[in-house]
């Protein structure tokens, strides 16, 4: 996997270091989806947001279940390309192993910044023969950079789904996102997709708390927002049903029987993130 990551990239790649010393959004985030790619730093941090806002508690496990349901709605429905922007760390159900689970020649590029995710993401999103998964080294800031070189594995004239999952969060200039969103939607061809989610600044107050308490120990910021906000993503594509809601609301009928469910993916209250699925027509 490495060797083939290497040659489908023109970027150099960097060693990765390890800091034990602040959280680390991706192993955060490993530790809430029950990966073991974490430190106690960062489990401590996990610990800290759930304790302010236990919704958090089950939002990884809820997020991975809107990833699943919407990769395999969209390889379903005939999509063959997949750009996943944000990948994180590796953990069960990644994007290749959904698609190529209904389409084996599925082929997908994986696309990050942290020198850590990208270590694993070349030893491990290893493709089936029929298909190919590749790397990229890039910030989601760099909208243009990762077409040109998502090119090199996939063929853009044809349609894409553009994966962008907990991610948008982690800009926190909001017209800086907006033309993230735009210059991707304009960059693939029509019958592509775009697939998004985002923690909500308007359905628990508690994880207003949480976002304080994050920026105050994290060297990368968050930055909450609220429904109308995420929606705005979607001006130019055609949102699909049931628009934009809270993900484990996002077409719960087609989980299959046997997948993983998050436990208490419909407490009491609410899940505070928003995702959705929008066409380019």
């Amino acid at each position: 996997m490495a060797e083939e990551w290497l040659k489908k990239t023109t970027r150099p790649v960097k060693m990765a270091q390890v800091d034990t010393t602040a959280p680390n959004v991706a192993r955060v985030w490993n530790y809430l989806v029950g990966g073991r790619d974490n430190f106690e730093v960062d489990r401590r941090a996990a610990r800290q947001l759930i304790g302010v806002c236990p919704a958090l508690s089950q939002a990884g496990a809820a997020s991975r279940a809107f990833h699943r349901r919407a990769v395999r709605f969209l390889a379903e429905a005939g999509i063959r390309q997949f750009i996943d922007i944000g990948t994180g760390l590796p953990t069960a159900g990644n994007t290749h192993e959904i698609a190529q689970d209904v389409a084996p020649q599925s082929r997908i590029v994986y696309v990050d910044n942290d020198p850590i995710v990208l270590t694993h993401a070349r030893a491990l999103l290893t493709s089936r023969p029929e298909g190919a998964t590749s790397c990229i080294e890039a910030d989601a800031r760099e909208p243009e950079m990762i077409i040109e070189e998502a090119r090199l594995t996939l063929d853009l004239g044809q349609p894409v789904a553009v994966i962008l999952i907990g991610i948008l969060n982690f800009i926190t200039d909001a017209v800086m996102v907006a033309e993230i969103v735009r210059a991707l939607r304009d960059s693939i061809a029509p019958g592509s997709y775009m697939a998004i989610m985002q923690p909500a600044s308007d359905l628990d107050p508690a994880m207003l708390e949480a976002a304080l308490r994050w920026n105050q120990m994290a060297p990368t910021q968050v930055a909450l927002r609220s429904r109308p906000e995420v929606a705005a993503w979607a001006d130019g594509l055609e949102l699909l049903e049931p628009g934009v809601v809270q993900v484990p609301l996002w077409r719960p009928d087609e989980r299959r029987p046997d997948e993983e469910q998050p436990q208490g993916a419909q407490p009491p209250g609410v899940m505070p993130l928003y995702g959705f699925v929008a066409r380019k027509e």
